[in-house]
């Protein structure tokens, strides 16, 4: 795969880990009032809010350590799956953008990593 398509990935990569890390950061220690009443209006208690923060901080790390970014990746797709499913449970449009968030870390880690390009085909190489 050529260079552009390499950075493209680290780019991709960056911007969804950074996305999900920064979400982990502010669940975990800015707690805001908004955030506090979105997941009561999921039916989640505010004791869920750190365990939920770690998982996100956690999976982003993974996943942006390339040493660890495949791991990462699935941990972020459990991650952003429950996400999805929360909202999805009560029609919530936003539901829609953990989707995406999640396409995306597959994105990137495909496009930035050999491997996982050689164990799946989607694009002929030159």
């Amino acid at each position: 795969m050529n260079n552009k398509a390499i950075w493209a990935g680290r780019i991709v990569t960056a911007l969804v880990g950074i996305f999900v890390f920064t979400s982990g950061l502010n669940i975990l220690f800015v707690k805001s009032p908004e955030l506090v009443e979105q997941f009561a209006k999921f039916n989640y208690p505010e004791s869920m809010m750190p365990m939920t923060g770690w998982a996100a901080v956690v999976s982003s790390v993974l996943y942006m350590v390339p040493r660890t970014a495949v791991l990462g990746a699935i941990l972020l797709t459990g991650y952003l799956g429950g996400a999805v499913a929360t909202h999805t449970r009560i029609l919530d449009p936003q539901g829609f953008a953990p989707l995406v968030v999640g396409i995306l870390a597959w994105v990137g880690l495909y496009l930035r990593n050999d491997r996982l390009r050689s164990l799946v085909p989607l694009i002929a190489e030159r």
